[in-house]
């Protein structure tokens, strides 16, 4: 029996989520990778500073480095030396002088403050500071940004370009992670051909599996590509058993919906358990998930927005809770106004792709890409936010108030 056949029964986006979420499970391997090796990938233990930064305590400015008991209103202090990054003073520093210092030197050995060289006055003798020093002034200690032993990246965080050379800043040259996820891909259907080869009658480019597949490299996913499936029941089975015995998670694109030629629905009811079929959203209404023998399933729908949008609402939380990443949020919703009327019929919670920009007094607005069918993918290339029409709303009129969820960095262009 098709489960979440009738209307009233569909999935809501959140149950659909929570369904999904709830069986995927972080993998467990993990892999001893080089830093410059690491980029998007998550971290599988926290990672400790192994030094102090800074390393040792610096000056922060320009200047001149003083013992406090030798500065005064009167006081003119000849230079007993200098002190550079990467060249410290190492000579005596006898009393009643002060040291030329630049920004990062290290403060040398009975210091107390740092005079910014503004609030110094050059003589032929010596220096005339115009200020009296504070204990500590200008000077950077060692381990005031983080200390050695310091927590500076939990357990499942993102390695990016703020992350890694942080890491690299405090001489790690390696990172323990979760090995990467391996995500099997297939396309179904006769009329599909692959991208660059000539249009047959009836064909269309399979530009669904080519879009995935960037977006599972973005996510640094292990792609295994096996191409597209003629509408054959033997050759869609065999395609679901590789996949499943090669993946973590196996994906296909078409042949969930309800046609005579699907025969997607009843060879998962064979090979696996089926957890939910067809989703209360617009565009995507028909998609599937569920578990095979060895990994989860994602079963897309064959328009390519509909394809793109349940792969960026589901699929793409489900790869994240799987690769261990920790710090997974839903997108970010915001109120505006529409400066465009919107059409919707009541029923399903409709993403319409938009474009979201400030007017003349600094304000967020949206509009719509126009033409909103499931079919128009040239809509993505326009847009950079969702406008969320929630379940029971029907059409909106040019100055409402609407949801819209800016794209993150997987759509971002």
């Amino acid at each position: 029996m098709d489960c979440c056949s009738t209307s009233s029964s569909l999935l809501t986006l959140n149950q659909a989520l929570e369904k999904l979420l709830s069986q995927a499970v972080t993998v467990c391997q993990t892999e001893q990778i080089a830093l410059t090796q690491a980029a998007r990938r998550i971290t599988a233990q926290a990672i400790t500073s192994p030094i102090n930064v800074p390393p040792f305590a610096n000056s922060a400015m320009d200047g001149y480095a003083v013992r406090l008991s030798d500065v005064t209103a009167s006081a003119i202090l000849p230079i007993a030396g200098k002190a550079f990054a990467g060249q410290p003073f190492h000579g005596e520093w006898p009393v009643g002088t002060c040291l030329r210092i630049m920004t990062g030197a290290p403060v040398p050995a009975g210091a107390e403050a740092v005079i910014m060289q503004e609030q110094a006055e050059v003589l032929e003798n010596g220096i005339r500071f115009s200020t009296m020093p504070k204990a500590g002034q200008n000077i950077r200690l060692a381990g005031e940004d983080i200390r050695q032993g310091a927590e500076v990246l939990p357990a499942g965080a993102k390695l990016g370009v703020a992350e890694l050379p942080l890491l690299a800043s405090l001489g790690v040259a390696e990172v323990n992670v979760y090995r990467r996820l391996k995500v099997a891909l297939f396309s179904t259907g006769d009329e599909l051909q692959t991208i660059g080869q000539p249009l047959q009658d009836g064909q269309i480019y399979d530009t669904n599996r080519f879009a995935v597949r960037l977006m599972l490299e973005q996510m640094d996913c292990e792609v295994i590509d096996l191409g597209i499936i003629r509408d054959d029941e033997s050759a869609i089975r065999d395609a679901f058993a590789k996949a499943d015995s090669l993946a973590d998670v196996v994906i296909s694109s078409g042949g969930v919906s309800v046609g005579e030629a699907d025969y997607t629905k009843q060879i998962l009811d064979e090979l696996g358990q089926i957890s939910f079929w067809k989703l209360a959203i617009k565009p995507g209404k028909p998609f599937a998930f569920g578990k095979l023998s060895h990994s989860l399933f994602c079963g897309l729908p064959g328009n390519p927005v509909s394809a793109a949008l349940t792969f960026y609402q589901l699929v793409q939380p489900l790869l994240m809770k799987l690769n261990g990443y920790s710090q997974w949020q839903k997108p970010r919703q915001i109120k505006v106004k529409t400066t465009t009327p919107l059409k919707k019929t009541p029923g399903r919670l409709d993403f319409q792709r938009g474009i979201l920009s400030s007017n003349a007094q600094g304000e967020l607005e949206v509009k719509t890409t126009g033409h909103q069918g499931s079919h128009v993918f040239s809509s993505f290339s326009q847009a950079n936010c969702f406008i969320v029409l929630e379940q029971e709303r029907g059409s909106v009129a040019a100055g409402e108030w609407v949801t819209v969820e800016p794209f993150n960095a997987l759509l971002e262009s």
